[in-house]
């Protein structure tokens, strides 16, 4: 099994929108890139992957196995980081991890504990009282404290300080040292994709118009 990750003829309508036949590989050991303009279909397609909304048409396989046959297992070995916040705000990190530790059959508080010491973030400060940045980080150390072979990340540095998003690459480069890990990252920050990704997925109005390694697309098309 050499991708993570595989979508085949992904299909999804709407009123005013659809998804027309998407394709995306995840390889090991890599970093993909997805781009395009708000309103492309990023984030309908994560969504379709990660079993928040149905599909109408397709396959999804995660780590060579179909997403259809044993969804909890399999997703027991994925991150998702979303723009946003999806935490009860009353909630301080000590209380989701307390309850995340039921959820996840690999969950590792001392690793947990680790990243909230590394990005300064009170175990026990109520979520509401978090910036936007604190959010994302407590959002990056959930899905790094459960054992996960795959992050799938819509926008996870969108909005955030140069600084945090500089710390943010960091923590996503350091993950797949691991080659048995992968990232799928949606981003309209092109400067970010171009410092960390291997390959680049381009979608417009749903639809794939290309997938490239990253290196290419620089030397061939453009700076």
């Amino acid at each position: 099994m050499e991708h993570l990750l595989e979508v085949k003829d992904l299909c999804k309508t709407y009123n005013t929108f659809s998804l027309k036949h998407v394709n995306i590989q995840v390889p090991k050991g890599s970093i993909v890139g997805f781009i395009g303009e708000n309103g492309a279909g990023k984030t309908t397609t994560i969504k379709a992957i990660i079993g928040a909304i149905k599909r109408e048409q397709g396959e999804i396989r995660l780590f060579g196995q179909s997403i259809d046959t044993n969804s909890v297992k399999i997703k027991q070995d994925i991150g998702v980081v979303m723009e946003g916040s999806f935490f009860y705000d009353n909630f301080t990190p000590k209380q989701i991890a307390r309850v995340l530790s039921g959820v996840y059959v690999d969950w590792d508080q001392t690793i947990f504990d680790a990243y909230l010491a590394k990005f300064k973030l009170p175990a026990t400060k109520k979520i509401k009282e978090f910036s936007k940045g604190m959010c994302m980080k407590l959002s990056l150390s959930i899905a790094l404290s459960h054992g996960a072979k795959l992050l799938i990340l819509d926008e996870p540095t969108s909005g955030l300080d140069p600084v945090v998003r500089n710390e943010m690459l960091e923590e996503f480069l350091g993950f797949i040292q691991d080659e048995e890990h992968g990232i799928l990252l949606s981003s309209h920050i092109t400067t970010d994709l171009e410092k960390i990704a291997d390959y680049i997925t381009f979608i417009h109005n749903g639809e794939i118009v290309f997938t490239e390694e990253k290196d290419e697309l620089i030397c061939n098309y453009g700076l």
